[in-house]
């Protein structure tokens, strides 16, 4: 029944994901508004609802740990194994964006604001305030940035849109299957959740794994599927900005919350090799973005560091 679940499950998280892409798409046609913002705002934020649910919920069960290392997994597997998918199942990949002069900030600085706030070994209410802001002032940035897209890139929109027989953009249209996309990504991916640690379980899989690998793991499979169906569309710009956004998301918003709801303490001495991994992974993507890396041996290296992190998951049973 557990593997019934988790197909069916999986199922929702590819059609919500398809229709958040589809409708995403509508609206940054209709406002002229790049892919890349949409990705990093609108997606981003909707797929970082089960990570924000998760820790709300360890943070005020008193499971700081949780609560904390589920964002550090997530943030890690949202480079790692999301990125390294993109950049292996995508044969040509050129956005219009520039990631390292525009957004290399934006990956880099929560996840040091993040180290600094941790070395006192407790993120408080006040620590909250101050994530809060700090996501306020991307939005802001991410606002400015909403020049409009190409010539090129709105007539190929309305190109796709003409072919697939679509009418006028209306709210009416848009907006239920927008809810109806993210309702679908969310509740998919929270029963994939339930379903596979069901299955890890009849399996003998330790509870530890399945609490700190398979919540993260569950938690990020939004981010992976909408940003493979933005990928498979053509959309890279869309799929990178909701990584980015994503993992925004997470370090401030996620935390925050779960900060606000009850203040987290945190022995950082047990998290070294995992804080240092999600340090690592981000500075890879800034070199990546840099360099305009965006190929199949990137990628490989980026698994290459998933692997090196759960290698020392599993080992530290």
């Amino acid at each position: 029944m557990s593997f019934v679940i988790f197909v069916v499950a999986m199922a929702a998280l590819i059609w919500g994901a398809d229709l958040l892409v589809r409708e995403s798409e509508r609206i940054a046609l209709r406002f002229n508004i790049s892919e890349f913002v949409i990705g990093a705002t609108l997606i981003a934020l909707g797929t970082s609802l089960p990570e924000m649910a998760a820790s709300i919920a360890a943070s005020a069960d008193g499971k700081s740990q949780i609560a904390i290392a589920n964002v550090i997994g997530s943030n890690i597997l949202n480079i790692t194994m999301v990125l390294g998918v993109i950049f292996l199942i995508t044969k040509a990949i050129d956005p219009d964006r520039d990631f390292f002069a525009k957004d290399s900030y934006w990956a880099l600085v929560p996840v040091l604001v993040f180290i600094l706030m941790i070395i006192d070994g407790v993120i408080s209410r006040f620590d909250a305030i101050l994530l809060f802001i700090l996501m306020g002032a991307y939005i802001l940035f991410l606002l400015r940035e909403a020049q409009g897209i190409i010539e090129d890139q709105l007539s190929e929109l309305e190109e796709e849109l003409e072919e697939e027989g679509s009418k006028a953009f209306a709210w009416t249209h848009t907006i239920p299957l927008l809810l109806v996309g993210l309702v679908l990504v969310i509740v998919g991916a929270n029963f994939a959740i339930d379903s596979a640690s069901d299955i890890a379980k009849s399996f003998g899989i330790s509870e530890w794994v399945i609490g700190i690998v398979m919540i993260s793991l569950g938690t990020s499979l939004p981010e992976l599927v909408v940003s493979i169906s933005a990928s498979l569309k053509g959309k890279v710009d869309m799929a990178i900005g909701n990584i980015i956004g994503s993992n925004m998301a997470n370090t401030t918003i996620v935390l925050g919350a779960a900060a606000l709801t009850k203040p987290m303490e945190i022995d950082i001495t047990n998290y070294i090799f995992d804080i240092s991994t999600m340090l690592v992974a981000t500075l890879m993507l800034v070199f990546l973005t840099a360099n305009r890396l965006y190929t199949k041996p990137a990628g490989i290296g980026l698994f290459i560091i998933l692997g090196l992190f759960l290698e020392h998951t599993v080992a530290s049973i």
